[in-house]
């Protein structure tokens, strides 16, 4: 099979290239994201591998169809991007990567916490320009914290048992609670009780129609005073202008976050010699209380090498006719 693999980086061609090295497919890498406007780059290949930024809309998945493309790979496990209506209505099978490394998200979401609450990304600044001042640096013990975590998968469960580690409460939110974090601990709640209890709240949800925007003006009005928030997860699931407001306000005292409502034109690109144009997205850079990631959460080794593993052998079992094991319907 000729493969087309989109948004396609240095760090990852190389796990790609080794997982396919003994197989009869064929991979062209592309650094342009998948949209309507490069989808004319497939034509001719079975397949597509996608990643979390590219744009999967109706006019793309036609224009695949058009140009021959009866597969969709995507090397993540969110498919928030795809409209899977129209992929179904075309015959175009859609497969993903449901997991591959939870404990690289999960520990990302630790690190976040960790340097936002100890301010490691100030001191590292200071110290660079000889700057040994320990003034403003202040935090907190995480021990006897309550951790509220909303999402708890394979990954939320493992941030659920990294918190237990440090000695914190932990809150949980899901509709089907996990038996792994009830042994770590968790107490599970309904949402309102998590926003209005947890000092830090990690989101590990997926972004659907029910959970876009759960943290808006709302929700964070039921939040208590100096609340922390992280999101390794979706972007989608916070409205940026409301968190803005409660970072003005001081109401929220803290942001990290991985992702990003807007990231698609951004993130992964090297913007360093243009002005950046998204103003919500500037205006968070601007707060000493908040610490941004270019979703790189997952980028491990271990992870790296798991989703191509993943991504050879979902297009091994199209190839072949196969049931499709991790195949989106």
């Amino acid at each position: 099979m000729k493969i087309a693999i989109f948004s396609s980086r240095r760090y990852e061609r190389q796990s790609l290239s080794a997982a396919f090295a003994d197989s009869q497919h064929q991979l062209t890498f592309f650094d342009a994201h998948l949209n309507a406007h490069h989808a004319s780059l497939a034509d001719g290949y079975d397949a597509v591998c996608a990643f979390v930024n590219d744009h999967l809309d109706a006019i793309t998945l036609n224009l695949l169809h058009r140009g021959g493309t009866r597969l969709i790979a995507l090397r993540c496990a969110g498919y928030n991007n795809v409209d899977t209506s129209a992929a179904t209505a075309l015959g175009i099978k859609l497969v993903r990567v449901p997991a591959y490394s939870p404990y690289a998200v999960a520990e990302h979401a630790c690190a976040l916490l960790l340097s936002l609450n100890r301010h490691v990304h100030k001191a590292y600044n200071r110290v660079r320009d000889s700057n040994f001042s320990i003034e403003g640096l202040t935090g907190f013990d995480l021990h006897g914290k309550t951790i509220g975590i909303v999402g708890t998968g394979t990954i939320g469960s493992v941030f659920c048992q990294i918190m237990r580690g440090f000695g914190c409460h932990i809150l949980a939110y899901d509709l089907m609670p996990n038996d792994a974090c009830l042994e770590h601990g968790a107490r599970y709640v309904d949402l309102d009780t998590l926003l209005g209890e947890a000092d830090v709240i990690s989101l590990h949800c997926p972004l659907t129609p029910d959970t876009h925007h759960l943290i808006n003006h709302d929700s964070l009005a039921k939040c208590k005073r100096g609340t922390v928030i992280i999101n390794t997860s979706r972007g989608g699931l916070i409205d940026t202008r409301a968190v803005i407001t409660a970072l003005k306000s001081g109401h929220l005292s803290g942001l990290a976050i991985d992702v990003y409502e807007e990231e698609g034109d951004v993130f992964f690109e090297d913007l360093s010699d243009r002005v950046v144009t998204d103003d919500e997205l500037m205006r968070l850079t601007t707060f000493p209380n908040v610490l941004i990631t270019a979703h790189q959460a997952f980028l491990t080794r271990e992870a790296l090498q798991n989703i191509a593993h993943t991504t050879r052998a979902n297009v091994d079992e199209f190839a072949s006719g196969q049931a499709l094991s991790n195949r989106v319907q």
